[in-house]
């Protein structure tokens, strides 16, 4: 296993679980023992948690795995023919099966090498930035996905001054689209979160190497002592150069999670076709870290099952819980299906070809849970069609 993570770390599981007894070997990048990353923007950085709390695993749990856990080592580079992973310090270690699970990396802004500009993907960036918080900073966070406004969030109930930057009009607007994108941004600016929606970041402003603000694309200049950049990330597929796998968007893989004989992928790095939504999928989402390494370990033993989930993925922000399964393609049609956004409580279904493609909760997990069996039965959209269709008057 290359990769120590969610990922990772199930994978190795899953094949003591199902019996198999050979010889193990995980490596993974970061000097901590696997850990659980949702918690990093949430109970981590505020301090409601210990980092110790995000540890996946005890240490006797890690004992029985067996396995020779290769803590604070990367990969280098892969060798196809030969079967060997190079690691960093110039080792090569050979492989009969390889489950590659090295996540994404965040992207960053030219002069993010400033102090006090911050990303948050691992244990050791939520620890330092949770320190900087703590000094009370006027903080701007670039980029308004499921990250940065769990950072926002997280800041603004620590009490902080926090502006977020986002070149899309809305919030979450990749995921959810526009209507609940303007809840979102509803949401936060009811908790005094300031939002520059629809503009660019032009550049990073310092002095004496230290960030001071943030240059937008409309002329304005937001004062920083803190940056966090929530630009989203890209798939940890550099050491795979050369290897003649395809590196498209992540590893691509066949529908079993295999990337060639013998060499399988999850979790975020991974992509590949799930036959249910007849698209290729690349997921960046805890359940998928954990369901597709299983898949990915049950086929390299043999199972040859296709791997076709109705993905599930949630966020927290102040008290609001937002859950969704399954995909949620550009302009579908939605309809609200329960409650309603002016109450705080709904939830929604969404079509797209005549059939229910995916369900979102707010603040709703019991009907958000019920829903879920249309997305995975595929239940035809007509299934909704007495219900009015969700205007966007109703949530701007």
């Amino acid at each position: 296993m290359v990769g120590a993570s969610a990922a990772g770390l199930t994978a190795a599981e899953s094949l003591r679980r199902r019996g198999w007894d050979g010889h193990l070997t995980v490596i993974g990048e970061e000097p901590h023992p696997p850990y659980d990353r949702p918690p990093l923007s949430k109970q981590i950085l505020t301090g409601a948690w210990g980092p110790e709390r995000a540890t996946l695993r005890s240490p006797p749990d890690l004992a029985r795995l067996r396995a020779d856990l290769r803590l604070g080592q990367y990969a280098t580079a892969l060798d196809v023919p030969s079967r060997r992973v190079r690691l960093g310090g110039g080792e090569s270690i050979g492989f009969d099966a390889l489950v590659i699970a090295t996540g994404v990396a965040p992207r960053r802004l030219p002069d993010s090498d400033l102090a006090g500009v911050h990303v948050l993907r691992t244990l050791d960036d939520a620890i330092a930035l949770r320190a900087a918080l703590r000094a009370r900073p006027r903080v701007v966070v670039v980029g308004a996905g499921f990250l940065g406004t769990e950072v926002a969030a997280a800041a603004r109930t620590m009490g902080l001054e926090v502006t977020v930057v986002e070149p899309e009009q809305v919030p979450v607007r990749r995921p959810f689209g526009d209507r609940i994108g303007a809840l979102v941004a509803e949401l936060h600016r009811d908790h005094g979160t300031r939002l520059h929606c629809g503009v660019p970041v032009r550049r990073l402003r310092g002095a004496g190497g230290r960030v001071t603000g943030v240059d937008l694309g409309d002329g304005t200049t937001l004062p920083a002592d803190v940056v966090v950049l929530a630009l989203g990330a890209a798939p940890a597929t550099g050491w795979l150069a050369g290897s003649g796998l395809r590196l498209g968007d992540g590893v691509e893989c066949d529908a079993y999670c295999q990337a060639a004989p013998g060499i399988y992928a999850a979790g975020d790095v991974a992509s590949w076709p799930n036959a249910r939504f007849g698209t290729r999928m690349r997921l960046e989402h805890r359940m998928n870290a954990i369901e597709q390494a299983m898949a990915a370990v049950g086929n390299l033993l043999g199972d040859a099952t296709p791997f076709a989930p109705v993905p599930y993925f949630w966020t927290d922000q102040y008290d609001t819980r937002i859950q969704a399964f399954g995909i949620f393609p550009p302009d579908p049609e939605m309809r609200i299906v329960y409650g309603s956004p002016s109450d705080g409580r709904f939830a929604a279904a969404y079509g797209h070809r005549g059939r229910v493609v995916g369900v979102l909760g707010w603040n709703a997990p019991r009907q958000v849970r019920t829903l879920r069996r249309m997305v995975v039965d595929r239940a035809p959209w007509t299934t909704f069609a007495a219900i009015p269709a969700l205007s966007p008057a109703i949530v701007n």
